[in-house]
């Protein structure tokens, strides 16, 4: 396809999408690679050029887990997440709130945009609740373990991030809170993401990990459209597992709650966000209230 083609394709979409609000979830490699890092930002950017409203929240897993080993303290996981005492619980803050975000921060500045870096506790953006006791599969049985301090999101006050948007700013999330007596509490980032959207009613959702989407059970073939039915048969039937989970079940409500569209794109290729969007066909997975079928 020649560039006029692109472009000519590109412009329903741009024309439908100028003046919505898109939030991004910034995953996978990106987090830790400078150079994918600054392709996600400059997309984000062009997407705020272009009329759309751009909120990016992100997570920072690796990073964390790196900044705990620098210090001397070995992470600890059970069944697969990460339990977070009070000394987890600071690293995470300064990780994320600190050299996360004003990283994202200065790479949309640099970029030609103006980025602000805010966490769910600042201006009681996301108020939570600490997660009680969970069942986590360990081995052949259950057990039920206490995480520490991470909290399930209760309430999204979104007049602040409202504010910024309005104000011609690209919001920065990091994924923190605090409960009613103003404790901290990590979030998982997914579920950060898919919660924003729904607060600020936004018209998309799009994850951006180091997979192609959502993939059958060989791994050899990415599912481009599906619907929320779809993605209930697939994780009935164990397609669908690990780190995948929690950016569906994050999907699915937004959709659930007017989200038009949810995306998992893979954001280590340059410019996968861009062809997601504005190209007919896209490249990662939509998931939809009710459209195209397996």
């Amino acid at each position: 396809m020649n560039r006029q083609s692109v472009l000519m394709e590109a412009l329903p979409y741009i024309r439908k999408f100028h003046g919505k609000t898109i939030v991004i979830k910034l995953g996978g490699h990106a987090m830790v690679d400078p150079k994918i890092m600054n392709t996600v930002i400059e997309d984000a950017v062009l997407l705020h050029y272009v009329g759309m409203r751009v909120v990016l929240v992100h997570g920072g897993g690796p990073e964390i887990t790196q900044k705990m080993q620098a210090l001397g303290k070995e992470p600890k996981f059970i069944g697969g997440l990460r339990v977070t005492d009070a000394e987890t619980l600071e690293i995470a803050q300064m990780v994320l709130a600190g050299k996360i975000s004003s990283a994202i921060v200065s790479l949309i500045a640099k970029n030609g945009a103006r980025g602000v870096g805010v966490s769910g506790n600042d201006g009681g953006l996301v108020i939570a609740e600490k997660m009680p006791l969970k069942k986590i599969k360990v081995g052949d049985h259950e057990e039920e373990v206490d995480l520490g301090f991470v909290g399930e999101i209760r309430e999204i006050n979104s007049k602040l991030l409202e504010t910024l948007l309005d104000a011609g700013y690209i919001p920065v999330v990091s994924p923190l809170a605090i409960d009613r007596k103003g404790n901290d509490l990590n979030i998982n980032a997914d579920t950060m993401a898919g919660e924003i959207a729904v607060a600020l009613k936004a018209f998309k959702l799009i994850s951006l990990t180091d997979v192609d989407g959502v993939m059958d059970k060989d791994r050899t073939k990415v599912f481009h459209r599906l619907t929320l039915k779809n993605v209930d048969a697939l994780m009935a039937d164990g397609t669908i597992s690990g780190g995948m989970i929690p950016k569906l079940e994050a999907s699915m409500i937004a959709v659930r709650h007017g989200v038009e569209g949810a995306h998992i794109v893979n954001g280590n290729a340059e410019h996968n966000l861009l062809l997601e969007l504005f190209t007919d066909d896209g490249v990662g997975t939509m998931i939809t209230a009710s459209m195209i079928c397996l």
